[in-house]
């Protein structure tokens, strides 16, 4: 997503040809951008990962005439970064950052490890509360909110859009979405395994569909197991097939949680804010790995039930 945010408020409209988007925006105004992706910065230790923050510094540094920066604090360099690029182009700056907290999630067991690499993540963010009247939009993503890697104080001018009604199908695809844009995909799919695209559909629902970020909500579809069915025309449990995350299976240790026990859970909603770290339960991990799902949601208990959402998961825990 962030790419494509990227795209978008570079100004690139012939990206958008055809889209809702290209109607609805008429500026197109060319904004300078900084991506981020913390989804290289696993399994480094406090030395090293400031050296990857200064190499994803160093393009913008260079970029905008700042390579005598280059030694200066991470904090300091994207301050000093963010002012810059404003004061060049005179539009305030967009800042994307994707899977901001994948490195933190890989020592999430390591008691040692986890407060001193957050610690360096700390410093990195700080400056975008201190730039504020410089920036035009920021845009974080990742597995858990940022309170609950105990971060908030570092960023408290951010909204959490996750569990947001008007964001509910921003991470999937909907069945609507499905028949109107990917609709001669589905009747090759449907040829290539003999069935009416009418049952192509069902299964496709019953494989990777069924996510739900709010209550109520869509179904949603998981785009990369849908996207890898319909190109190589066969239904298969993709998404499981790339790996099970290593902080899921330590979590899953340290709670002595069995992967073919995890299925229908209740949870309050304040279960979705408690510090990684302190948790009690981990049902809110689960839940934002995707690998159980909003089912339900009881207004009077404010209780959630959650379980697992589509056939693909459940085979794949078993």
């Amino acid at each position: 997503m962030p790419d494509r945010d990227t795209d978008f408020f570079a100004g690139k409209k012939d990206l958008f040809k055809g889209l809702v988007i290209e109607k609805q925006e008429t500026e197109w105004t060319e904004y300078p951008v900084l991506h981020f992706d913390m989804s290289l910065a696993k399994h480094l230790d406090k030395e090293k990962l400031n050296e990857y923050l200064v190499w994803q510094l160093r393009e913008y540094n260079g970029k905008y005439g700042l390579t005598k920066n280059n030694d200066a604090e991470v904090n300091v360099q994207l301050a000093d970064l963010i002012k810059r690029a404003y004061e060049q182009t005179g539009w305030q700056v967009v800042v994307l950052i994707d899977e901001y907290d994948a490195l933190l999630l890989d020592v999430l067991h390591e008691e040692e490890n986890l407060p001193v690499l957050r610690n360096v993540m700390h410093n990195f963010y700080s400056p975008l509360k201190g730039c504020d009247p410089y920036l035009r939009f920021v845009f974080l993503t990742g597995v858990t909110k940022f309170a609950q890697l105990s971060m908030s104080g570092t960023l408290n001018n951010i909204s959490n859009v996750s569990m947001l009604k008007p964001y509910a199908a921003i991470c999937g695809i909907t069945q609507g979405e499905m028949l109107e844009q990917m609709h001669e995909y589905i009747e090759r799919l449907a040829v290539a395994q003999e069935m009416t695209e009418e049952e192509t559909l069902r299964k496709l629902k019953e494989k990777y569909d069924g996510y739900h970020f709010t209550w109520s909500s869509p179904d949603i579809c998981n785009p990369f197991s849908l996207l890898n069915a319909l190109e190589r025309r066969r239904i298969d449990n993709y998404w499981f097939g790339s790996g099970t995350p290593t902080y899921l299976i330590e979590m899953l240790r340290k709670f002595k949680v069995s992967p073919s026990a995890i299925g229908m859970k209740k949870a309050l909603s304040t279960s979705f804010d408690a510090p990684t770290e302190r948790m009690t339960t981990i049902v809110p991990l689960l839940y934002q790995s995707g690998y159980i799902t909003i089912k339900n949601y009881d207004k009077l208990t404010q209780l959630y039930t959650l379980d697992i959402p589509n056939g693909e998961i459940r085979v794949g825990l078993m």
